[in-house]
């Protein structure tokens, strides 16, 4: 993908979100020796988005730190705006998939499609080997069999290793994690040593172009569509009461419902084509068998029999026993115990130890 550089300094393309973890990983890059130019990927127009920007990453007070931190550190900077692909491959598909009644997760897409895709390219052609980000995971190559090793980053708290797994082999070789062995608060220290203007800034918790979380508000300004009233039904079929949109609700949603049943309630399926959401008692939110499709393998080069792995089918739920066995396009997994609303649009991912093996997006559920 990326031909080496002839010279003696190995250059670096540090993707910089304006947050003190990418400030501190071109820090740490430039001390090892490479040449880094900083790059910021303007990926909305918070005023066309109707946002203030300031809770996000890559808004322009983002774009207004990573270029101040660049300045400090005497480091090329640049911004380069995609925003239409941003559009096309994110924005557009988050909507499809809550409008079919799943659940998406932009920020895996995001990294797929934008940051690493089109990085690497534009790394490509200005002649720079790597291309750098301050995500929380480490990138090894096995000895043995030459392959490259995505790895959990040894923050647990901190750990993205879930929202990379769409990573190929391809991308490995040339992506550069520096922050994978260290904890948040070694981080916050190194930034507060060199005086980054964003050694304590928050970390942007929220969808960047949905910092106020009301995804159902977005979506109806974003396409001019409304999403009409519907029926909350029971177990049985029957109505018991009337929802605002099914976009609105989310497998295993016990708030925000205004019903008054008599036990708690939790969304428990959606049926988009008739606009309804069926509520019961949280005991039907467990499945034990998740299909996955879109599959990536990192650790192997396919799946050919079944084999013991732990498993997360959402960012931050803790790492479950399963096995997980080949299917048509794509995997099956059965877990030990039941999980509860593993969901359609999220991304199951795969473990053996700290290595990730690979990952999919989630299809359907099972018992």
């Amino acid at each position: 993908m990326i031909t080496q550089n002839p010279a003696n300094r190995p250059r670096a393309l540090i993707a910089m979100s304006g947050g003190v973890d990418s400030s501190v990983a071109a820090c740490l890059m430039q001390q090892a020796g490479y040449d880094c130019t900083g790059i910021t990927m303007r990926l909305t127009h918070n005023e066309t988005l109707g946002q203030s920007g300031y809770q996000t990453c890559c808004s322009e007070k983002d774009i207004e730190d990573a270029a101040e931190v660049a300045f400090a550190l005497d480091m090329p900077y640049q911004v380069l705006d995609f925003t239409a692909d941003f559009r096309a491959q994110i924005i557009e598909k988050f909507i499809r998939v809550y409008e079919t009644g799943g659940t998406p997760n932009p920020c895996i897409d995001c990294n797929k499609y934008m940051k690493f895709r089109h990085l690497l390219d534009w790394a490509e052609e200005h002649g720079m080997e790597y291309v750098v980000t301050g995500h929380y995971a480490r990138v090894e190559q096995d000895a043995a069999t030459g392959r490259w090793l995505l790895k959990k980053g040894l923050d647990e708290g901190k750990d993205q290793s879930y929202v990379l797994y769409n990573l190929t082999q391809e991308q490995l070789a040339h992506i550069r994690l520096p922050l994978g062995a260290l904890h948040k608060t070694e981080v916050r220290k190194i930034a507060q040593e060199h005086s980054f203007i964003n050694a304590q800034k928050h970390d942007s918790q929220d969808i960047c172009f949905v910092p106020d979380g009301d995804y159902a508000r977005f979506m109806e300004q974003f396409t001019s569509k409304h999403y009409p009233a519907g029926d909350f039904l029971d177990q049985s079929g029957k109505v018991v009461g009337t929802h605002s949109g099914a976009v609105r609700y989310t497998l295993g949603q016990r708030k925000g419902l205004g019903l008054a049943l008599g036990a708690p309630v939790y969304v428990c399926g959606k049926d988009m084509q008739a606009n309804t959401v069926t509520v019961g008692p949280e005991s039907e939110l467990f499945d034990r068998i998740v299909y996955a499709e879109d599959v990536n393998w990192i650790a192997i080069p396919a799946l050919t029999e079944p084999l013991r792995v732990t498993a997360r089918t959402r960012y931050h739920q803790a790492e479950q026993q399963a096995t997980v066995y080949p299917a048509e396009n794509g995997f099956r997994l059965e877990f030990d115990q039941p999980q509860r609303a593993p969901t359609p649009g999220q991304a199951a991912v795969l473990y053996q130890g700290d290595v990730v093996l690979g990952g999919g997006t989630i299809t359907r559920v099972e018992k």
